[in-house]
């Protein structure tokens, strides 16, 4: 609970996170099928706003009823295909009715995560349909890919569509901050049911 007090602390600075990844827009942009994506740890919408306004149907969770609140204006607004609802991701369990899951920054495998963080991956490879994509994109740090890899190749039911390493620039305009980190995006589609 004291996760969510602090993020809706956080997101009274509107776009905290900055820009989406370009390469993740990018891939979306470019692959042939639109459809319905859950965006799992939306915050304040910073990769869901611009997946809706390239026609996806977006439902984003977070558990920051600041981080929704400001998602879904943006998204009345502009009368886009997308819904913010105030779940914690760990409960949620309706996986089968996406054809796109995204989890951007969700997993940080630390010690005390990492056992609950693996589940949830398996849990969610466990329930989505066949041809369904999981998209990842994670600090590219320790050993954070080498884990996630691990857990998605558990049963081997995914195929790697994308392995793709790229550095992510944050600008905090106020302080002029600046920080250069490394990520990987990892696009992966199940097999078989």
């Amino acid at each position: 609970m004291e996760m969510t007090v602090t993020y809706d602390k956080y997101y009274l600075t509107e776009n905290l996170f900055g820009k989406p990844y370009s390469e993740l827009i990018y891939f979306f942009s470019k692959y042939p099928k639109k459809g319905k994506v859950l965006d799992l740890g939306c915050g304040q919408g910073r990769d869901a706003i611009p997946l809706a306004r390239l026609g996806y149907s977006v439902t984003g969770i977070d558990n920051s009823k600041v981080g929704i609140k400001q998602m879904n204006l943006i998204a009345d607004n502009e009368n886009l295909g997308l819904t913010g609802k105030v779940v914690d991701i760990f409960e949620f369990d309706n996986f089968a009715e996406y054809d796109f899951i995204l989890l951007d920054s969700m997993f940080h495998f630390t010690k005390n995560d990492k056992k609950k963080e693996t589940d949830f991956i398996k849990r969610i490879i466990s329930k989505i349909k066949k041809e369904s994509l999981l998209i990842f994109c994670i600090q590219d740090t320790g050993k954070k890919v080498k884990i996630l890899n691990e857990t998605i190749d558990f049963e081997n039911k995914m195929k790697r569509l994308i392995d793709q390493k790229f550095e992510y620039i944050f600008e905090d305009s106020e302080t002029g901050h600046k920080s250069i980190t490394d990520y990987r995006m990892v696009v992966v589609e199940k097999l078989n049911h």
